[in-house]
């Protein structure tokens, strides 16, 4: 582990900031508590999305009579990119800042983001209503191969948040921030790991999680479609706000590194191309 490394070096001062707390019961209270909150939100989250998607959503919680049901899981589709993509923009961003009362609201705004977040990938996946129908079922080998590729497209999609900033992916920055009563810090742009290949790993490991299944159904079906389209066009937005922030630099970057899929080779004017 290279711990001159901007990504651990950030995350280790982060934890030693959190660890040694200025004075104050009350904020130490709040950030503690919302901190254990959002973690278990987190894993409760991603654990139901796991699963239930492992089962091609065969397996759930939801009991809405059909045809009803199709109109409430088509609802809980549609919550997570679209609450979550009005939190990113400047309106939502502010709204977001005044959930939390009294003066801390803004400082644990990462925070509160990443537990509304979980709350929503739970309620999606909890809450689903099965169709019943199971159109196909991997056995024998084919199984554990689909099973591993599942596995190797989680494992990409927590590189790929290590990558973007672990302590914002998990919700931490803000909770530790307040601990140690300094201003969260949000990682610089990320161009390290994963993001040197591709521009969106986030996005593209996401996706790839949605068609590694070994079973699937309607319901599979018509959330891998959404969720693929969703992260196809999300990132356009995300990086209006990075051409904005970055500027030229970002402009660089986007010049030399692909959106989605990775070159197999260099472009000509790379300096390694020859």
């Amino acid at each position: 582990m290279n711990l001159s490394d901007p990504r651990i070096a950030r995350l280790i001062g982060l934890i030693g900031a959190a660890l040694r707390p200025p004075p104050g019961t009350g904020r130490i209270a709040l950030a503690l508590t919302m901190g254990a909150l959002t973690h278990a939100m987190f894993a409760a989250g991603v654990l139901a999305m796991i699963v239930a998607m492992f089962f091609g959503l065969s397996e759930s919680l939801g009991r809405v009579p059909w045809p009803w049901a199709a109109f409430a899981n088509a609802a809980l589709i549609v919550q997570f990119p679209l609450l979550h993509s009005l939190l990113l923009t400047g309106p939502g961003g502010r709204a977001l800042a005044r959930l939390i009362p009294g003066p801390h609201g803004a400082t644990l705004a990462s925070t509160t983001y990443a537990l509304i977040a979980s709350a929503q990938l739970l309620a999606l996946f909890a809450l689903w209503t099965p169709s019943g129908i199971v159109w196909w079922r991997a056995e024998g080998a084919v199984f554990w191969a689909i099973s591993a590729a599942y596995g190797a497209s989680w494992l990409l999609l927590i590189k790929a948040s290590f990558d973007a900033g672990a302590e914002v992916q998990s919700g931490a920055l803000g909770w530790m921030s307040l601990m140690a009563r300094i201003r969260p810090v949000f990682p610089d742009m990320p161009t390290q790991g994963l993001f040197r290949l591709i521009r969106q790993p986030i996005y593209v490991a996401f996706a790839l999680t949605l068609w590694t299944v070994p079973v699937w159904t309607p319901d599979q079906l018509a959330l891998a479609v959404s969720y693929t389209a969703y992260c196809l066009l999300a990132p356009r937005f995300k990086e209006r706000r990075f051409a904005a922030r970055y500027g030229a630099r970002f402009q660089r970057y986007r010049d030399r590194v692909p959106y989605a899929v990775p070159r197999l080779l260099p472009p000509k004017d790379h300096p390694n191309a020859q």
